[in-house]
């Protein structure tokens, strides 16, 4: 029995760089992005057109998401996780999740 096929893998994704276009007065014209390895070397034309082009410097994009919201009540209780609070010595409340509401150290 043949084993089946294996699936391509994905490529690891590559890094978008912005270019423009230089004009003849040095300024800066039409704007591109293209999928770039970080070790090949910026392009100094257009793929295309082989107009003159300088790379953009863009600021990075990070996800938004903060570890206090990873960790909020509402989606701790949607993950499927229970959370409890100390409320007094021996004493912890539910504040997510499934569970008894108040846990003690009796």
């Amino acid at each position: 029995m043949d084993a089946p096929p294996s699936e391509p893998s994905a490529p690891p994704p590559m890094p978008t760089y912005r270019y423009a276009i230089v004009n003849k007065d040095g300024s800066d014209g039409e704007t591109f992005e293209i999928f770039q390895r970080i070790s090949d070397s910026p392009l100094s034309t257009h793929p295309e057109s082989g107009l003159p082009v300088r790379r953009v410097p863009v600021a990075p994009l990070f996800q938004a998401t903060t570890e206090k919201s990873k960790l909020s009540n509402k989606n701790l209780d949607r993950l499927g996780f229970t959370k409890y609070e100390r409320s007094d010595k021996g004493i912890f409340e539910k504040k997510a999740g499934q569970g008894p509401d108040v846990l003690r150290a009796d």
